[in-house]
């Protein structure tokens, strides 16, 4: 079981995630700064307050508290378009490398050139005789 466990460990792809997951948890805490330390900062310039979780609407005597849902939902925007420009970028830039790897596939090499001019002058000979 041990040796299993050791050869499960050892594939790539469980090193790939275990990256991935660190890398998103990082990613995570940099776009959660900047939603919450510099755009909804901006928020508040025009709203007055970066925070709106103190909206509450009384009803009764239960509090809903619309504010909260309010914040929580210009964060899962701000994040939510943060990753789609993040998974844009990737997508542009995978694409022209897969662009610039199959333009190097479409030229021919020295060697297919060499065997083309040798195939012609074989043919000219040929037609000649």
């Amino acid at each position: 079981m041990l040796k299993e466990f050791r050869e499960f460990i050892s594939r790539g792809n469980v090193v790939d995630l275990a990256v991935a997951v660190v890398v998103g948890a990082a990613f995570g805490a940099v776009v959660t700064s900047f939603t919450n330390d510099i755009l909804m900062q901006i928020i508040a310039v025009f709203g007055g307050t970066p925070d709106f979780s103190s909206l509450v609407l009384t009803i009764g005597d239960t509090p809903i508290r619309y504010g909260a849902f309010l914040t929580a939902l210009v964060s899962f925007l701000i994040i939510a378009f943060a990753v789609f420009l993040v998974v844009k970028a990737l997508n542009a830039a995978q694409s022209r490398f897969s662009r610039d790897e199959a333009e190097e596939e479409a030229e021919p090499t020295e060697v297919q050139l060499l065997g083309e001019i040798r195939d012609l002058l074989r043919q000219g000979s040929t037609s000649e005789s």
